[in-house]
């Protein structure tokens, strides 16, 4: 899918790009948990990591933002696997959440990453593009080695922040501040 991103705000669009090492899951979490403690609608999807007894990996699932629920986005491959299919019923699950987030106009969508998945077509590609079109801020998480795609699927619009709890910080305040001061120069509307 091709998407003009031409009339957007680029500013609206950030994307953090991190590095296997860098705990990207955990920072976008937080960051969402402290803006809605703030009073801060967020939308949108974060990634957690599921463990087993001895620390190991064993799943994935992602965190509905709005109610809190947790949907599995990993089908197991059987004991001793140390990987994942990803489970498309499970990710189907997120675009509705996403879809949702939309509908109720939230104020920031968080969708926890664009990576390989999206970077070839799939994943959740569709409701990054229809999150952008509707006009809201996106923030995301972009590994290393899907920078290139990002940077075609966006047309090389949008913000790139360091994988640090102050850059996402820095542009939040950025954005809200703009938004702000875009709604106060809103001409008010006539009384019916």
């Amino acid at each position: 899918m091709t998407t003009d991103f031409a009339d957007i705000d680029p500013n609206h669009l950030a994307a953090i790009l991190y590095q296997p090492a860098d705990d990207v899951d955990t920072m976008l979490a937080d960051f969402a948990n402290e803006l809605q403690r703030g009073g801060i609608r967020v939308g949108g999807i974060v990634q957690r990591n599921r463990k087993d007894a001895t620390g190991q990996q064993n799943g994935m699932e992602v965190i509905d933002l709005t109610s809190g629920r947790k949907i599995s986005i990993c089908q197991p491959l059987g004991s001793g696997s140390m990987a994942c299919k990803l489970d498309a019923a499970g990710l189907a699950e997120a675009a509705v959440v996403v879809a949702n987030a939309i509908s109720q106009q939230v104020e920031l969508m968080i969708i926890n990453k664009f990576s390989k998945q999206e970077a070839s077509g799939r994943g959740l590609r569709s409701e990054f593009a229809e999150t952008i079109m509707a006009g809201i801020p996106v923030l995301t998480a972009v590994p290393l080695k899907s920078h290139d795609a990002w940077r075609e699927f966006t047309g090389n619009r949008g913000t790139t922040l360091l994988c640090a709890p102050y850059a996402v910080h820095d542009w939040w305040r950025n954005i809200s501040a703009r938004i702000a001061a875009s709604k106060k120069m809103m001409p008010a509307r006539p009384a019916a």
